[in-house]
């Protein structure tokens, strides 16, 4: 059996939860009707009863040889202006001396009259000559404050029943209208909710829900939504890794400018101003691709989407892939160096000319750049030798001298290989980028049991005074800032700070800036600030 859709559920339940509330609300309506109607009827008939019972006439008639003669056409009289279904006066023993019946004057009432000859009222139904009636009875005092009959004033419970019906019919309609009009709004509300949750039925919401949630938390990019307020709306594994969340839910609600620095709040701005942008940001250490797109359904902006990539492991394989493209090339240099160095050997020596072939042997005894950084150097941990040979190759393309001090040493296994590459190859890419073709920068590194320090020396323009501050501030150069440079030097402040090293900049006796960084060895405490090596 085909099960009920959502929108002929939400109608049923809405249409039960009408029908519920109007007729208790009609019953309720019902019963206080009822009760207004009998209670309007008693106020009547106690005002008519007592003022029957203290009427000077019926009072005076008391006394007369026929009393029925005076009352019975005054209180008929008094019975047809009130609308009532009789007016019945006794005397002390309960004979009536009126009746709307005349043949039953003279004879005893057919109900008990001793409460209201005992001086009390009585209200109540009960059931006479004419019928089951709703009543009330009064005593008639004399002059002395002495019973001497009662009044029994009636209304026929058959018209309090018709009076009843006669206003329930038109309430009944307006029940009916208000059932009806409740009846068409569920079915309006069921279509609204149905078009709002785009016509699925919810087994397809918890079935998208579901692959949603598989598919958000499965892919290894990082995905974040924003709100049009730029406050986070979803967040899934990947990025919350990326970003160094705990969980995706403590990125939910978050400000983009506080969720990664600046940079997502400008991808947001660039996005409501119409544009596609991708650019470079930075989470931690960590070098992410940020690419954002406007979110729309059905023609209208929800929000925005940034998917981050992690660019940090791409990045390392490039820097390895060019260094060994500039080794290759390097090498290739060397080839023909060393083949043009051969062939003016072979014609010196066949010329007889071997002092100046000697001359020739001792100027090429370098062998090449690529041979300027070995064991000699005193830096025997392997990575950090393998980038020193590749950056040495890249500074001869830059034409950039690139010298190591004599007195440079670390041992294999002195400090964390990776990140002693990271700092270092960033300070020397400033460095040079610094120097400019024809200029020079010298590295100094010396690695002890305690604590490794390094420090990079250049001859460019230098950092002025008032700007040190700002050089490890996340995307803050001196360069085009066209290409978003700015990335080097705050990785490695913040390599520095994770190792608990220190990081500081100056000026360098050769003209431009010096660099110098302390960090704890391997197992090491970190090491205090050198304020000395600035100077």
């Amino acid at each position: 059996m085909k099960a009920m859709t959502l929108r002929t559920q939400l109608v049923l339940l809405q249409v039960v939860i009408v029908l519920a509330v109007v007729l208790t609300v009609g019953l309720a309506a019902l019963w206080t009707q009822e009760r207004q109607i009998r209670e309007a009827s008693q106020e009547r008939m106690i005002a008519v009863a007592q003022s029957v019972a203290q009427l000077p006439t019926i009072l005076e008639a008391y006394d007369d040889p026929d009393p029925s003669a005076v009352i019975q056409p005054i209180a008929e009289l008094i019975r047809d202006a009130s609308d009532v279904a009789y007016v019945v006066v006794t005397d002390d023993e309960g004979i009536r001396y009126s009746h709307p019946n005349p043949d039953l004057i003279g004879e005893v009432v057919s109900t008990d009259p001793s409460v209201a000859l005992s001086g009390e009222m009585y209200v109540g139904t009960q059931t006479g000559t004419l019928g089951e009636s709703w009543r009330v009875k009064v005593p008639v005092f004399d002059g002395d404050g002495e019973v001497m009959g009662q009044v029994s004033v009636g209304i026929l419970e058959s018209d309090l029943r018709a009076d009843f019906l006669a206003d329930m019919t038109g309430f009944l309609l307006a029940l009916g209208a208000a059932t009806v009009i409740g009846v068409v709004a569920a079915t309006g509300v069921a279509r609204m909710v149905r078009r709002r949750i785009y016509g699925l039925e919810p087994d397809e919401i918890r079935g998208l829900l579901e692959t949603r949630e598989a598919t958000l938390h499965g892919i290894r990019e990082g995905l974040v939504a924003f709100d049009d307020d730029g406050r986070v709306s979803l967040c899934n594994d990947a990025a919350a890794r990326l970003l160094g969340l705990e969980s995706p839910a403590d990125a939910i609600g978050v400000a983009a400018a506080d969720l990664l620095e600046d940079d997502l709040a400008g991808l947001l701005d660039e996005v409501r101003a119409g544009e596609a942008p991708q650019r470079l940001v930075l989470s931690g250490e960590r070098v992410l691709v940020a690419r954002a797109a406007p979110v729309r359904v059905h023609g209208r902006d929800v929000g925005t989407v940034v998917i981050l990539l992690d660019r940090t492991e791409l990045d390392r394989a490039l820097q390895e892939l060019a260094g060994a493209q500039s080794l290759t090339e390097g090498l290739r240099a060397q080839q023909h160096e060393f083949a043009n160095t051969l062939h003016t050997l072979g014609g010196l020596i066949e010329l007889g000319e071997t002092d100046a072939a000697m001359r020739v042997i001792e100027r090429s005894g370098d062998g090449g750049a690529i041979t300027r950084v070995d064991a000699h150097d005193g830096i025997h941990d392997i990575e950090l030798a393998a980038l020193l040979l590749a950056k040495r190759a890249r500074a001869r393309e830059l034409g950039v001298a690139l010298a190591v001090t004599s007195d440079s040493y670390l041992s294999h296994g002195c400090g964390d290989g990776g990140d002693l590459v990271t700092v270092v190859g960033n300070l020397l890419d400033n460095a040079m980028d610094a120097a400019g073709r024809g200029g020079t920068v010298t590295l100094r590194i010396r690695g002890g049991d305690e604590r490794i320090d390094i420090v990079v020396d250049d001859d460019g323009p230098g950092v002025p005074e008032d700007r040190r501050r700002d050089v490890f501030s996340l995307g803050y150069s001196t360069k085009d800032r066209g290409g978003r440079r700015g990335y080097g030097l705050t990785l490695v402040a913040r390599i520095v700070e994770r190792l608990g090293g220190t990081v500081e900049v100056g000026g360098s006796p050769a003209g431009g800036a010096r660099f110098v960084v302390a960090l704890p060895a391997s197992g090491s405490p970190a090491p205090a600030r050198r304020e000395e090596a600035l100077s």
